[in-house]
């Protein structure tokens, strides 16, 4: 209509210019449309007469300068920015007509202004307007030099980065396919975009790629021009954008990848695309001969990449096992090399990496691993770098090392075995001059970003992994060392000392030892940290002693070393000449007041035992057995010269000495690291010495100790002390301390008896503790700088002189009270006094506040002594040292190297059995402390795995195995048990859910028990139930205490089981609700044998209570298990048990079946009993009446008792029930016969099948392994719950009684694999249809692209949605702007979009940013041209597209409303939707032309508004087609 308008204005105007000029004067946006729509009819209209085409050249000339341009620029239009928006749209158009109406002259002037506003700047608006400039004059630019400028500054635009970003995006959609156009400059265009030098980034060239495809890609003939098939820069910029994140790109590159392959296979004409950087394939390359070889490669291409568009795993799936034939087609069987380029393969990995669905990532990436596995797959070049590029990125997430429902626990994740597989696969096919480049970068790679703790053990693994070959040298050595240094510093301890393992295991694996050098290997080996790896009398140490004795000769010589002895081994000449260059003091160092670095005394320590143990196992059969003691000789020779000299020659070195006594400590710490202190070195190296030798040693320790008393005691008259006699006395305080220790940790050397002992007990029963000794006075005439290092140097010293005070101490008070009786009595040191215990425990508080955390050990030991003796007259001073001592323990919770020893320390302390029993007997404050303690520590180990260990286990063997004490009062150590019930009943229920990242690190853990270095089971979780399920089984229940004990442990799990089903009704499977549940009933089966009839007469009323409640299926097997037992013990019950069945039934409707499946083991009940008859009729008449309820589930419990029951009475031949066989008989055989079609049948054979009925067997099954392993696993319980029959084994502390019965489940118990008949109705042919290799069908996406020009400016953000798409022909409006619903306004975006309609109509496009919007429109809004018209201007936007022609058509029943089968929709068609309430307003009817309805059968009234307007945009749309088809 606005066409023929135009052409009849045009017609009858006799100047045409003058309307022009008229019609421009001033431009608003409808005069701007008006003037856009004339001047196309005048463009269009053909030439005109010399005279009025000059007027009209010229009044175009001045439209485009004088009214165009500025309206561009911003500087006329309308108020509204929808106007302005309008009027700059309509002004771009006109434009461009005016530049058709004048010609190249004024092209060129626009061309030059817009240039000059570039070059001016001017912010991103003037940019813009100048971009449109240049669109506009682009076409029919002709001087070269200005076309060149143009093309250059639309490429620098383009390469931006930054704050132009619209700009940019403007001249990618628009300006670079108008210059394209012009076939002057496309070369130069096409050069720019794919240039060598400063390209574009892929997304701004895909867009303008795809607008320049139809001189690029031509659909008709080939012909002279460009042919984008032809460059290789093409094709990688078009797999850069298959594997870009943002979904536009990608579908770009799509689109140019379908042109091509389009026009290729039409025109079936030979086609080579030169070799990329001189590969042996091409990127792409036609040939007629194969053009259905080619087809068939390309369209299992392309419907791999558009099908993981869908990121829905059930849909992609299906379709990879199409990439194994695209390797078929791939690779050529006869030359064994690439017929396509590999890196198409590459951009489907590298798209399924970058999945945001994991489980795609994880598919993805097991399916590259397989690769050379099961293919024999030529090597191209671009597999390494894709190896440490894009597939190490995504091996760097923890989530993919799961292991499979499938695998047992412990066992490597599939993930980490084909890493493996891989790793030394691939090598072994690399070329020998590339291994070591690529392992290298592999390293390098684990360095350069921060990887998890998971993913770095296993990529350590699969190095460990490859076969020995030399390829690393020492930059590999270098990469390696900051792995350890670098990547793992704050991983998990274990997962870190594993990994250490695995890289030195690689090291020795895959080193060159000719490219590397002594120096280079012991830096290395300092990486690796003693505690955690590598360590003497390991397997990994004596495999690194093999490795450096069988390549001594090789290694690469040091520029600093001179081996001249030949018959000596170069390990041992570098680690001779290592000691050497140690003890050398330069000048400029010998008076340094600082600590020489610990780093060079662990250094030359471990060569030191290194060297000498491999020359140990080199002469190990040559009969010199002492050679490692002759080598060590050689090697201390130096650092025992400095020793001997440090109390004669008073010139020697400070530095010297210092590094002297650093390097005897290293060596010492590392020969005996297994130790857990340096005490206990001493006491053994003390106990290695010739017993002939004794009295000498303890006339030395006698004389020892007067001594050190004697210093200790004298005064000093002077006022400021010296430091020779502070030093001396530390030395005495630290010489006793070694002196008590020994006497303490080894009694069987009788040295107690030494008659200076006396005199050192009543020295430290009269010291003052906590003395501080005063900083020297000659320290404090240093400079400033040497005075701070020396203050913290002494603030250590003070703290372990007290330290060893309390030493001494504790000696004295464990050893005291074994003196004989008369003697404590009458000596004036006797610690008996309740003022001489009170004041000491007020000192060893006040020590607790001043000593650091790691030196309060033997505080916390004499406060065990202290306590007990103190809780009765000082309760208050008691409480203050407990809470003080926990202060303590939870500062330290994140200390890993201290923590352990000092929880061990205050656990012996709080939790000692005298403690406890005389706070449990005054039952006072101090014991709702301890017990307030408790429940502190339980919480602090579910953050800290292991705490909750070591108080039970120090408690269980404290209280089952009580030691022989002769100070303690207590008769009867179990009474603590009872006192402290709750500690057993935490235990017995303790767990946590961990995160998900925490699960990871567990599992890995898992597979470490093979490894070299030892693993604390102690700190695993499970412990903590083993501990307390093996003390359960340790009480006697013929035992007073210990029966009270099982009862009150019963009653309160049961009280538990109540809480958590009150505080929530239903839970989720695997919650901690109901791991909680289960670990209750798993240990009331573990008592359930040492319950007498009494007690059980009571309890098992609430265990049938228990079975009302909603409980998950491994709950509800336990507490069936448990009636069963019960009433097989005790068939006097079973009148309590058939009342159950007598509650309405609205109680039984979720629990009947609980009580159905006990009457399904009703022999093993009835076994005990002589008089089976009454009660199986009483069974009978019960089970009868549920066999016909209306519930199936309900009615197939029923059915398997009935055929149970029915069972034994046929055996029995009970005469009464003659008359009810023909009934039943038939009944179970119609089950068995006629459950005919459908899931009745596969049901009931499913339910006889499930193990609780066909295999379990309640007695026979009784067992610890089916308790705590096989029922959890068989009814699919998470895998961290079940606790595996090693761990009882492997838990040494508390042993299970040597009589103990029922450890092993039955074979045919164990050997099931789970399957709860409930839960499998999938189907039977899902499993066969996952084996099958490639699927006959798959889902496939609809992605038109033929008939669709790409959207060419769709990021441009100054343009409205209705501009910027124009790829659909369709003339359907949707106006939805009466609907208020986000998921309505979603799922029509979806469907207009996939419909083609030219606009969705909504009433605000702030909707468009809700999420419940996006999840139904999945994006669509991205390709639809969206409108915000609000409700209240429906009314003149509906008259408005009455003008332009369209019909309003309103989806709504009226008494005038068509039948939607009978209408035939316009082309220019506008639906109107009504609100979701009220419909369409009345005011609104009257604008309507026609209004349609969907015809309707049912009673409903109406449809979903959304549903209704896709009923109608699918009729417009089916409609269309055929229309199109006919014509």
């Amino acid at each position: 209509m606005e066409v023929v308008l135009a052409d009849t204005l045009l017609s009858r105007c006799g100047d045409r210019a003058a309307l022009l000029r008229a019609l421009s004067a001033p431009l608003c946006a409808e005069r701007a449309e008006a003037l856009r729509l004339l001047l196309q009819r005048l463009a269009a209209g053909g030439p005109a007469a010399a005279g009025e085409a000059e007027a009209l050249r010229r009044a175009a000339w001045e439209v485009a300068l004088e009214r165009c341009r500025p309206l561009l620029r911003g500087g006329e239009g309308a108020a509204g920015c929808g106007e302005r928006v309008r009027a700059a749209r309509a002004a771009r158009g006109a434009l461009r007509h005016c530049v058709q109406l004048c010609g190249a002259p004024l092209a060129a002037r626009l061309a030059r202004d817009a240039l000059a506003e570039l070059a001016a700047g001017g912010g991103a608006g003037a940019e813009e307007a100048a971009v449109e400039a240049l669109v506009a004059a682009a076409p029919r630019l002709e001087e070269p030099e200005l076309l060149s400028r143009c093309v250059a500054a639309a490429l620098a635009l383009v390469r931006e980065e930054g704050e132009g970003e619209a700009a940019a995006a403007l001249v990618a959609g628009r300006l670079l396919p108008a210059l394209g156009g012009n076939g002057a400059a496309l070369p130069r265009v096409w050069e720019g975009l794919l240039g060598a030098g400063g390209a574009p980034r892929a997304g701004r060239a895909l867009l303008a790629l795809s607008a320049l495809a139809d001189a690029l890609l031509p659909r008709g003939p080939a012909g002279p021009g460009l042919d984008a098939r032809l460059c290789p820069r093409f094709w990688r910029l078009v797999q850069e954008g298959l594997t870009e994140r943002d979904g536009l790109c990608r579908k770009r590159a799509r689109y140019l990848l379908k042109r091509a392959l389009d026009l290729s296979g039409g025109q079936r004409a030979e086609l080579r695309c030169p070799p990329d950087g001189g590969h042996e394939s091409s990127l792409f390359w036609w040939s007629a001969e194969k053009n259905e070889q080619l087809l068939q490669f390309w369209e299992t291409y392309i419907l791999i990449m558009e099908t993981l568009e869908g990121n829905q795993i059930h849909v992609i799936k299906p379709v990879l096992p199409k990439l194994n034939s695209l390797y078929e087609l791939a690779i050529s069987g006869d030359k064994g090399c690439w017929l396509f380029h590999p890196s198409w393969h590459m951009c489907i990995y590298r798209r399924m990496f970058e999945s945001e669905n994991k489980t795609l990532t994880k598919e993805g990436i097991l399916h590259f691993l397989e690769l050379y596995e099961t293919k024999h797959l030529p090597n191209p070049l671009g597999f390494s770098e894709f190896v440490i590029g894009p597939l190490m990125d995504a091996l760097s997430e923890s989530s993919l090392y799961s292991r499979t429902p499938g695998q047992s626990i412990g066992a490597c994740p599939p993930l980490g075995i084909r890493l493996q597989k891989f790793l030394a696969t691939y090598l072994t096919l690399l070329p020998e001059e590339e291994k070591g480049s690529f392992l290298l970068k592999f390293i390098q790679k684990m360095t350069s970003r921060h990887w998890c703790a998971v993913p770095i053990l296993f990529l350590s693994m699969a190095l460990a992994s490859i076969p020995a070959c030399k390829v690393l040298g020492a930059e590999g050595l270098h990469a390696l060392r900051d792995v350890l240094q670098c990547t793992m510093i704050t991983h998990q301890i274990l997962l870190r000392g594993a990994a250490q393992c695995y890289l030195l295991q690689t090291t020795m694996h895959l080193t060159d030892v000719e490219k590397v050098s002594f120096p280079e290997v012991s830096s290395f080996l300092l990486s690796l940290r003693p505690e955690e790896s590598l360590r003497r009398d390991t397997l990994l140490w004596t495999e690194l002693c093999s490795w450096l004795q069988g390549n001594d000769r090789c290694f690469r010589k040091s520029v600093t070393s001179d081996f001249e002895h030949q018959e000596t081994s170069s390990l041992c000449q570098y680690v001779h000449s290592l000691v050497g260059e140690y003890f050398k003091t330069p000048a400029s160092e010998r008076e340094n007041c600082f600590m020489p670095d610990w780093f060079e005394a662990k250094l030359v320590s471990t060569m030191i035992l290194l060297a000498a143990d491999v020359e140990q196992m080199k002469n190990k059969y040559s009969g010199k057995s002492n050679i490692e003691w002759i080598e060590l000789e050689a090697f201390l020779n130096p650092l025992l010269d400095v020793l001997m000299k440090l109390g004669s020659n008073a010139y020697i070195p400070t530095v010297k000495t210092d590094k002297s006594l650093q390097l005897l400590l290293k060596l010492l710490q590392t020969r005996w690291l297994k130790c857990s202190n340096s005490q206990d070195e001493t006491v053994n190296l003390c106990l290695k010495v010739n017993w002939k030798k004794m009295p000498s040693i303890k006339n030395f320790l006698s004389s020892l100790i007067n001594a050190s008393i004697r210093n200790l005691q004298e005064r000093n008259s002077e006022k400021e002390p010296k430091m020779k006699e502070q030093i001396r006395k530390v030395a005495s305080m630290a010489s006793l301390a070694a002196v008590c220790e020994i006497m303490g940790g080894k009694p069987e050397a009788h040295l107690e008896s030494l008659p200076s002992v006396d005199a050192l007990k009543k020295f430290i029963s009269f010291s003052q503790f906590n003395e501080v000794l005063k900083k020297p006075s000659h320290v404090e005439e240093k400079n400033s700088l040497c005075d701070e290092t020396t203050s913290q140097g002494w603030g250590k010293i003070v703290a372990r002189y007290i330290r060893d005070q309390w030493i001494c101490l504790r000696f004295v008070l464990n050893s005291f009270p074994t003196l004989p009786q008369g003697y404590e009595e009458t000596s004036e040191m006797s610690f008996s006094t309740v003022e001489r215990s009170k004041k000491t425990l007020q000192s060893a508080l006040e020590a607790l506040s001043i000593l650091p955390s790691d030196q309060v050990l033997p505080v916390f030991d004499c406060m065990k002594v202290l306590v007990p003796k103190l809780l009765d007259s000082s309760e208050s001073l008691c409480i203050e040292a407990f809470d003080l001592a926990w202060k303590i323990i939870s500062s330290l919770s994140n200390t890993q190297l201290i923590f352990w020893a000092n929880l061990k320390a205050f656990a012996q302390f709080i939790f000692d059995t005298e403690v406890l029993a005389v706070a449990a007997s005054a039952k006072g404050q101090a014991y709702a402390k301890i017990k307030e303690i408790i429940f502190k520590l339980i919480d602090l180990s579910t953050t800290k795995t292991g705490v909750f260990n070591v108080v039970l286990s120090h408690c269980c063997q404290s209280w089952i195995f009580p030691t022989v004490d002769e100070r303690s009062a207590l008769t009867n150590a179990f009474l603590n048990a009872g006192n402290y019930s709750e500690l057993i009943t935490e235990a017995c229920v303790f767990g946590t859910v961990f995160r998900r990242d925490q699960r990871y690190i567990k599992k890995s853990l898992k597979n470490l028990c093979d490894l070299c270095f030892t693993i604390s089971t102690n700190r695993d979780d499970h412990y903590v139930r083993v501990c307390a399920v093996k003390f359960l089984c340790l009480v006697d229940a013929s035992n007073i205490l210990h029966k009270a004990f099982m009862e009150d442990i019963f009653i309160k799990l049961l009280d538990k089981d109540e809480l958590v089903s009150r505080s929530r009704t239903r839970y989720y499977a695997n919650s901690l609700q109901h791991r909680v549940k289960n670990r209750v009933w798993q240990t009331l089966l573990v008592l359930l044998p040492k319950l007498n009839q009494n007690f059980l007469c009571g309890a098992l009323d609430r265990v049938f209570q228990a079975g009302f409640s909603n409980n998950q299926a491994s709950v509800k097997y336990f507490i069936e298990w448990i009636i069963i037992l019960s009433l097989h013990k005790y068939p006097q019950f079973l009148d309590k048990f058939w009342d159950c069945f007598c509650y309405d039934e609205e109680k039984l409707k979720t629990s009947i079946c609980t009580f159905l499946s006990v009457l399904a083991h009703f022999d093993i009940i009835l076994q005990n009993t002589s008089e089976k008859k009454p009660a199986l009729k009483k069974a009978l008449i019960v089970v009868l009446q549920w066999c016909f309820n209306h519930n199936f589930s309900v009615r197939l419990y029923a059915l398997v008792a009935l055929k149970k029951i029915w069972g034994m009475c046929r055996m029995l031949r009970v005469e009464e029930f003659e008359a009810l066989t023909p009934v039943i008989e038939s009944s179970l055989q119609q089950v068995e016969n006629m459950h005919g079609t459908g899931n009745a049948r596969r049901n009931w054979q499913r339910i006889q099948d499930h193990f609780f009925f066909a295999t379990f067997h309640p007695v026979e099954d009784y067992s610890l392994e089916t308790i705590f392993y096989t029922l959890p696993r068989l009814s699919e319980l998470a895998e961290d719950e079940w606790i595996s029959l090693s761990k009882f084994d492997r838990f040494t502390d508390i042993p299970l009684p040597p009589a103990f019965q029922g450890y092993h489940s039955r074979r045919e118990l164990r050997d099931l694999k789970p399957s709860d008949w409930s839960q499998q109705d999938m189907g039977s042919h899902s499993v066969e249809a996952d084996s099958q290799p490639e699927w006959t069908d798959v889902q496939k996406k609809i992605i038109p692209w033929k008939n669709s020009t790409p959207s060419l400016d769709l990021e441009t953000a100054f343009q409205d949605r209705a501009a910027k798409l124009g790829k659909s022909n369709s003339r359907l409006i949707v106006v939805a702007s009466l609907i208020d619903k986000p998921t309505n306004l979603g799922g029509l975006c979806r469907t207009s979009e996939i419909f083609g309609a030219s606009a969705l109509v909504v009433g605000s496009l702030h909707y468009i940013q809700d999420k419940q919007f996006q999840h139904l429109s999945v994006s669509a809004e991205q390709w639809l041209p969206l409108v915000e018209v609000k409700p209240s201007q429906l009314v003149d936007y509906l008259q408005q597209k009455k003008t332009e022609g369209y019909t309003i058509i309103g989806v709504e029943q009226t008494a005038k409303s068509f039948d939607l089968t009978e209408y035939c929709f316009p082309e220019k068609s506008l639906l109107l939707l009504g609100n979701e309430h009220e419909g369409i307003p009345a005011n609104l009817i009257h604008h309507l032309d026609v209004c349609v309805e969907i015809p309707q059968q049912g009673i409903i009234r109406s449809l979903n508004v959304h549903v209704s307007g896709a009923l109608l945009i699918w009729e417009y749309t089916r409609q269309q087609v055929i229309k199109q088809k006919q014509q």
